[in-house]
């Protein structure tokens, strides 16, 4: 029952996903919608109150000047909210103000599209707090997109370098997909019982008798755009293991459906636009196939049980169930922890610390290869990476000039490709050595660090360093990372690693469109074709996968063989 459950819960988004990518694509590409009526006027108002002209063609520099723009506005604006939640309005539980460190995490966290957080979300941030976190939740989100569709437009067929307005995409992206998306999800939430108030803490009673003074607030909304914006933050500081955050099986199903749905869609958002459906297909197939690999294992670990529980002569029919909801079970939340994991989202229905060795290792591989469905838009713009890469080894294997759909891949977008593929492992790495040099030669000074010593612990750090380097925001919650050295560090990755592999696709894609077009010929490779979608495959294996198995040989093949 459970794994026809997931079966069900993923073939349902692929459905849902075909008609919302051709939707997107139609958004993106200018062509009329259903939608236009209903929200034309809303799109009117906001260009008209911001001096914005839509119409204005922009180049690929322009873009960018644009997108950063934006996030560097809305940063100071955040740090000050934050910083004075205690005196400021909408604050009924008088939570206090974040630290300077703290904020700084937050706010590049939120506005990143991580959602990394080193804070409870019903005792660490106000309601007035929770709406700005939300607010950024959907400019992240439409700014992911936006940027996405950028390099879609870059990739037609007789492009030239004019690539469209990035405040045009950006603003339809919200009021066209994300927000009336939200709106559904949040009534279905706000029917099964998730909150939607302004007012503070209510008190219940138990069922063994005691009264508690439960946290509420304005949740569903915020949890509708978390889950489809791929942001991942909860409300409630367990996120959607909480009850009123995730109340029953129900809303377990819309919550992980809205994972993986508008990452999916945006590859059928690719093939509209490109008129390629097969290359969108392949691209797809792909990126499933590494999901597979990934699920297939975890759920199999998870439905054994932990074998050192077992060894104590306790029955484990359940499964695996330390950390877990039993209304869920261990194989949706092992399900839920792979999606949210390949897709960049962060969100969690179990405590991912609990997962067992191997299952929390390929939770970890689904954020160092972030390219697998990947977050909102930017997910495809680290497979966009892959593909030239694969283009370029394709290329010289045949021994021709590479070319990516009729413009030829040189030099120049092989270097931006080759430093954007090793960054990541790059960040990840080096952030993790950093902190395991200073906790094995100051373990008295840094002891609150870890919970758990050993290759486990290690594993707390890793997971944390690859979670800030995905735009993840999950983690193993053994780690005490609410301390200055931790939210600097992981507040610097997470900027690196959000903005500079936006900037290499647009710049690739720009430059790109920008050359002349060559039509394709009898020795042109096929982008197409299940023999390339293996090439970019193995591409993805060598660079993002291997680049990191010492790593993993140190956490969690450690573990899992010191339980046997």
């Amino acid at each position: 029952m459970e794994i026809s459950g997931i079966i069900m819960m993923f073939i349902g988004a692929v459905l849902l996903a075909l008609p919302l990518g051709r939707y997107i694509g139609k958004i993106y590409s200018g062509d009329r919608t259903w939608a236009d009526r209903l929200f034309n006027p809303l799109d009117k108002a906001i260009f008209k109150f911001s001096g914005i002209d839509p119409s204005r063609e922009m180049s690929w520099k322009q873009h960018l000047a644009a997108l950063l723009t934006i996030n560097l506005l809305w940063f100071f604006f955040s740090m000050f909210v934050l910083m004075n939640m205690s005196w400021l309005p909408l604050n009924p539980d008088a939570n206090p103000s974040m630290s300077a460190d703290l904020a700084f995490n937050t706010t590049v966290s939120f506005v990143s599209n991580t959602n990394l957080q080193h804070y409870s979300g019903e005792t660490g941030v106000s309601y007035l707090g929770q709406l700005v976190l939300m607010l950024f939740q959907f400019i992240s989100a439409g700014i992911g997109m936006a940027a996405c569709a950028v390099v879609f437009l870059a990739m037609r067929e007789g492009t030239t370098g004019k690539l469209g307005n990035f405040y045009h995409f950006f603003v339809k992206s919200c009021t066209r997909v994300l927000l009336p998306l939200s709106i559904a999800v949040a009534v279905i939430l706000l029917v099964n019982g998730t909150p939607m108030t302004f007012k503070g803490k209510d008190q219940f009673v138990s069922l063994q008798g005691d009264t508690v003074h439960v946290s509420r607030g304005p949740a569903a909304a915020m949890v509708a755009i978390k889950q489809l914006g791929t942001n991942g933050g909860g409300f409630f500081g367990v996120n959607s293991a909480h009850p009123l955050e995730n109340p029953n099986y129900v809303t377990n199903i819309v919550e992980n459906i809205a994972i993986i749905l508008i990452p999916i869609a945006m590859i059928f958002a690719l093939g509209y636009i490109l008129k390629r459906k097969r290359f969108a297909w392949m691209v797809f197939g792909v990126m499933t196939v590494g999901f597979l690999l990934l699920l297939i294992p975890s759920i199999y670990q998870e439905s054994a049980g932990n074998p050192a529980i077992a060894r104590m002569g306790i029955s484990q029919p359940m499964g695996s169930m330390e950390g877990k909801e039993v209304r869920f079970g261990s194989v949706a939340s092992a399900f839920w922890a792979i999606t949210t994991t390949a897709t960049s989202n962060g969100s969690v229905n179990a405590m991912h610390d609990s997962l067992t060795p191997l299952t929390g290792m390929f939770a970890m591989l689904g954020m160092m290869i972030n390219a697998i469905y990947g977050g909102v838009g930017v997910g495809f713009l680290n497979f966009y990476i892959f593909i030239i890469i694969a283009v370029f080894i394709s290329g010289l294997m045949v021994g021709r000039t590479p070319e990516f759909l009729g413009k030829k891949v040189e030099a120049g977008e092989m270097k931006i490709a080759a430093m954007i593929a090793l960054l990541h492992p790059l960040l990840i790495l080096a952030g993790t050595a950093l902190s395991s040099y200073l906790y094995a030669h100051n373990p008295e000074v840094y002891a609150s660090w870890l919970n758990n010593p050993g290759s486990h612990g290690f594993s707390e750090m890793l997971y944390e360093y690859t979670s800030s380097s995905a735009n993840n925001g999950s983690g193993f919650e053994g780690l005490g990372d609410n301390t200055p050295f931790w939210n600097i560090s992981c507040g610097i990755v997470m900027l690196l690693s959000r903005y500079l592999p936006i900037i290499g696709p647009i710049a690739i894609a720009g430059m790109l469109s920008a050359k002349k077009y060559v039509p394709e010929s009898a020795g042109t490779l096929k982008t197409d074709t299940a023999t390339f979608g293996i090439m970019v495959f193995a591409v993805i294996v060598i660079i993002a996968a291997l680049s990191f198995f010492p790593a993993l040989s140190l956490g969690p093949i450690a573990e899992y063989f010191g339980m046997k």
